[in-house]
């Protein structure tokens, strides 16, 4: 039997090795050359799905392929494909990504810190309105606006308040070297603030009538008042019985020193015309411009202060009211000044606007005459200056004879248009009949040369002096004008001796110096006014 064993271990052996065995052992295969690598490997690259970086994540060099990539060939180029997409930075216009986190995080701190302002000012203002709402606290350096009066008053201003140490600090703890002068319901004093600004300091005395209503209400009045011819209120002060109020210093005193002090130069014409006309705006803006309208109630010379270029600003608004379209206003006491309160008054009681007029033509005649308003060394029948001037204001208005009435220290200097035109406002202003008495706006129009004097006659024909003369008045007979008079002068002085007829008068009657008063010398001049009157008054009877 034949073997086949030697017979497969010869080339046949190779042979059939070959076609038996379909996987040879690859140890015997040589390695891929790099050129034949695509071919030997059907997987793509890679490259061909990288993964996105975030935009944060800075995107490597063309240049540089990735870690996961074979080995440079000739696919390398295959990653700058990739770097052909958008920067980064202008996904955000153009801006760098830092710059606008930066912007956007300033606009945020900035308001917030804007909207913390504004609640912080707004609970201050609380704060400072819950304590502003009672009265002044005896001391500290602030000075805080009004905010809160009494209960069932509402005040819509707001002017500085100041405290009773700030007040003492003022004028000195009150010096009687800062004195300006005494009234019936206290003392005025100069003062320096704080700030430098030189004021006026009107002290209620403890005890007045006047309460705290009555005290704001006229702190509500003098705050909405604001006109050249008027005294400013700067501020006030309320604590415990004090109540004080701070004006506006007017430094060259009043027309009552200048036309009647001693020793005083004579008053020039175009002077007292300044003055009158500046007065009469002020009156007419309390009477027609306020509304409310305003009655001062208390027109004197005294209160009338002058600047230093003698320009006029009426004063003192303690007894002013406020007066209503419908009614007047009724007095229970008597206000006022005696020789400036109309006739109407001692029977009636009543103030109205009319009232005001009648005063201020007291106040023209006093600037025409030099005379004062009352003058006691005279008789009964011519101690008034209105009684003594009726008669010569008609002469003077008929015939052109100014010589018996003008003041005589004028030496005749004078224009005669405007002497005229004053004597008229003067003669229409102290009219018996209150509805024949002009408005103020009329008297300021008649003083400027604007409206036309026969304006002022309402109807009255010439040669007829009933309207100057009281004695031929159709509304008052003789013996009735005459008791009225009477009983007139006994009440106001006995107002005046409570102290309730004046507020502010700078100097006293007896001296007339500046800086001088006296009570003592007051009550004395009273006294004697009491007996002369009761005289006059026996008088006067025993002739009718």
């Amino acid at each position: 039997m034949v073997s086949l064993k030697p017979d497969c271990a010869g080339p046949l052996r190779d042979a059939s090795n070959a076609l038996c065995s379909p996987t040879p052992p690859p140890p015997a295969t040589p390695a891929p050359s790099p050129g034949n690598a695509p071919t030997a490997t059907p997987v793509p690259p890679p490259p061909a799905t990288p993964a996105p970086p975030p935009p944060a994540t800075p995107v490597p060099p063309p240049g540089n392929p990735p870690m996961a990539s074979p080995p440079p060939s000739s696919n390398s180029p295959t990653p700058s494909t990739n770097s052909t997409s958008p920067p980064p930075a202008s996904l955000n216009g153009g801006l760098p990504t830092w710059k606008l986190a930066l912007i956007v995080g300033i606009g945020i701190g900035g308001l917030i810190v804007l909207v913390g302002v504004c609640i912080f000012v707004i609970l201050y203002r609380r704060k400072r309105t819950r304590l502003d709402s009672g009265s002044c606290p005896p001391q500290g350096p602030k000075v805080r606006p009004f905010s809160g009066p009494s209960p069932g008053m509402e005040l819509g201003f707001s002017q500085n308040k100041f405290t009773y140490k700030e007040i003492k600090i003022t004028t000195d703890d009150f010096s009687n070297l800062n004195l300006l002068g005494q009234g019936g319901f206290g003392y005025v004093h100069k003062g320096v603030l704080s700030n430098g600004k030189v004021v006026a300091i009107k002290q209620l005395k403890a005890g007045s009538r006047q309460g705290e209503r009555e005290f704001q209400a006229e702190i509500e009045i003098i705050s909405r008042i604001h006109h050249r011819h008027l005294v400013s209120l700067v501020g006030y002060c309320i604590s415990g019985a004090h109540r004080i109020l701070v004006y506006e210093f007017v430094p060259n005193s009043t027309l009552e020193f200048h036309l009647h002090g001693k020793d005083q130069p004579t008053m020039t014409w175009p002077i007292r015309m300044k003055i009158a006309l500046g007065s009469a705006k002020g009156l007419a803006y309390l009477h027609e411009e306020c509304n409310p309208r305003i009655i001062h109630r208390d027109i004197k010379a005294a209160n009338i202060l002058l600047e230093s270029n003698f320009e006029a600003k009426v004063a003192d608004f303690g007894l002013a009211k406020f007066a209503s379209d419908a009614d007047t206003h009724v007095s229970t006491r008597v206000m006022g000044t005696f020789g400036y309160l109309a006739p109407e008054y001692a029977s009636s009681g009543y103030l109205t606007e009319k009232s005001d007029v009648f005063s201020f033509g007291v106040v023209l005649l006093e600037l025409i005459t030099g005379r004062r308003p009352v003058n006691r060394t005279r008789t009964f029948d011519e101690d008034s200056l209105v009684d003594w001037a009726r008669p010569l204001l008609t002469e003077a208005l008929e015939g052109d004879k100014f010589d018996a009435i003008v003041d005589p220290k004028l030496n005749k200097d004078y224009d005669t248009e405007d002497m005229t035109r004053m004597i008229a406002c003067a003669a229409a202003c102290v009219r018996h009949s209150a509805r024949h008495r002009p408005p103020m706006t009329q008297v300021v129009q008649a003083l400027e040369g604007n409206l036309s004097l026969s304006n002022l006659k309402e109807g009255i024909m010439p040669g007829h002096s009933r309207v100057y003369n009281r004695c031929e008045s159709s509304e008052y007979d003789t013996n009735q004008d005459q008791e009225d008079s009477m009983i007139f002068k006994m009440r106001a002085l006995e107002s005046q001796e409570q102290a309730t007829s004046e507020f502010s008068c700078p100097y006293s009657e007896d001296d007339l110096q500046p800086y001088n008063s006296s009570s003592g010398g007051q009550q004395t001049t009273q006294e004697r006014d009491m007996g002369k009157m009761a005289e006059d008054g026996r008088h006067a009877s025993e002739g009718t």
